[in-house]
């Protein structure tokens, strides 16, 4: 059963984007929506401190990104358990590909409003580039509205566990496997706040399938693992019944992955 409860977390858990309320802001739940992801990283030469970083993402959060309606979510997410420190990724999330160009029209003209003042406008931004190095990477994703999605029921003001799981897949099985999966085992765990599935669109790797989960702290995740192996249990008390379905499941990976524990900023949340 240690295979097999590894194999259903593995398969089951992110996003990109990353934790961004990837459906909740759907008009229609079965169009899939385009998923940006900008992985910045902290200038560690700053002088300027945290709630310094967290006020001018907060200032520009309120002037811009909640007033662009092309973006119908967005989320920031920093480094908690990675191999990288000073990662902090910008998620959004727009309802159509043609969305993307416009929304950077729309904000640019939001920009303008919200600092009307043009030395006022270039300090802001000075300052605001002072935190993040040069570098940094752009992945697009799409939502894979077949196999089902969980969306927040209670918002939170405390900041969240994001746990994204990047994995490869083989080009072959049933997504109708990994939507049974969903509706039996992911859907009915509690410690399980959000679940939301993206699949490469645009990027390095056409095979990355990736799994956000949002919980309430680490021990809940700790917990929805207990969980999940008590609900394969009950779900398949025949092993021969189980053996076979996660044989079948399996099929649609090529058994590699990589896992990532984020934390998001609720205030800068849409």
């Amino acid at each position: 059963m240690k295979k097999r409860k590894t194999l259903a977390i593995g398969i089951i858990i992110l996003m990109i984007l990353i934790g961004a309320k990837v459906s909740a802001q759907e008009k229609d739940a079965e169009k899939p929506v385009f998923i940006t992801v900008t992985t910045l990283h902290r200038n560690l030469d700053s002088k300027l401190k945290a709630k310094d970083w967290k006020a001018a993402e907060q200032e520009y959060f309120d002037k811009v990104t909640s007033k662009n309606d092309l973006i119908i979510g967005s989320e920031i997410i920093t480094h908690y358990y990675t191999e990288d420190n000073t990662e902090i990724a910008m998620v959004n999330v727009y309802r159509t590909w043609e969305d993307i160009e416009k929304a950077n029209t729309v904000s640019d003209d939001l920009i303008k409003k919200g600092w009307p003042d043009e030395k006022a406008r270039k300090a802001f931004f000075e300052k605001y580039d002072s935190f993040y190095t040069p570098v940094h990477s752009d992945e697009i994703y799409q939502s894979v509205t077949s196999i089902g999605r969980k969306d927040y029921k209670d918002e939170t003001k405390k900041p969240m566990i994001v746990y994204l799981r990047k994995s490869q897949l083989s080009m072959k099985g049933d997504s109708k496997k990994a939507k049974e999966f969903n509706d039996k085992i992911t859907f009915k765990d509690p410690y399980i706040k959000a679940y939301y599935p993206l699949r490469h669109s645009w990027g390095s790797n056409s095979t990355d399938f990736l799994e956000v989960f949002y919980y309430d702290s680490l021990a809940d995740m700790e917990k929805s693992s207990d969980k999940i192996d008590e609900l394969i249990k009950s779900t398949w008390p025949n092993e021969k019944d189980a053996d076979a379905f996660f044989d079948e499941l399996e099929k649609s990976f090529n058994g590699k992955h990589s896992d990532y524990i984020y934390r998001n900023v609720p205030s800068v949340s849409k």
